[in-house]
């Protein structure tokens, strides 16, 4: 057994139960998680590979830069650099990112604005948000194909030990200090978009009845 075993089986729990969500359709997304600190040190999802399957070789080991630690003929998740600042920027402990309808909908439908606020509902509240007025916004990025220069654009969002952000027309990253509060933050995200693109397909929807028909 490896001395990150713990980690592994963490990791991988997570990821069957976000697969059993439909969260990784087409081998998209990838997580991470951490096993040392000094420096960081990060299980990650390999490249390419069915996540709805359990092996030997869903993730591997890399360093603070996102490369491989070992011989292995494993490649790290594409976006590996952004786990990777993550880790360095902060003591977050689990790193999620997912590409969904809902988050990519809800990504280009706000990103002009470069962001995106919720008021008012309830589940705010996995973020700590526990007062009547208390908001969340979730900052949303261009989707940039240079990972570094992506990477380089998300940088700035890392600002305490739990965050999340869209990349337009991609995915969302989210992340948290321990894996349990990762996969809980990711879940209200999903929760909330999903929210608003029925609240404004209904709201769409009753702006054109008249006398009970859709014309």
């Amino acid at each position: 057994m490896n001395s990150y075993q713990a980690e592994w089986e963490e990791l991988a729990d997570i990821k069957r139960e976000l697969a059993e969500r439909d969260w990784f359709m087409g081998t998209s997304g990838n997580l991470a998680i951490r096993v040392d600190s000094s420096p960081a040190a990060f299980l990650v999802t390999a490249s390419g590979k069915d996540k709805r399957k359990q092996t030997k070789e869903d993730f591997l080991l890399v360093n603070d830069q996102g490369e491989a630690i070992g011989e292995t003929h494993l490649r790290p998740s594409a976006e590996t650099l952004l786990h990777s600042h993550i880790f360095k920027g902060s003591s977050a402990g689990c790193s999620l990112h997912v590409h969904t309808v809902a988050n990519n909908v809800i990504s280009e439908l706000y990103g002009d604005t470069g962001v995106i606020t919720f008021k008012n509902q309830e589940l705010i509240k996995a973020w700590g948000k526990w007062e009547e007025h208390d908001s969340l916004s979730i900052p949303i990025i261009h989707n940039h194909a240079h990972i570094p220069t992506l990477a380089d654009a998300f940088h700035p969002f890392i600002k305490e030990d739990k965050g999340a952000v869209l990349i337009r027309n991609h995915g969302i990253t989210v992340w948290g200090r321990t894996g349990f509060e990762a996969k809980k933050l990711l879940e209200a995200c999903e929760f909330l978009f999903q929210y608003q693109l029925t609240l404004l397909s209904l709201t769409n929807t009753k702006s054109i009845l008249k006398g009970g028909v859709i014309v």
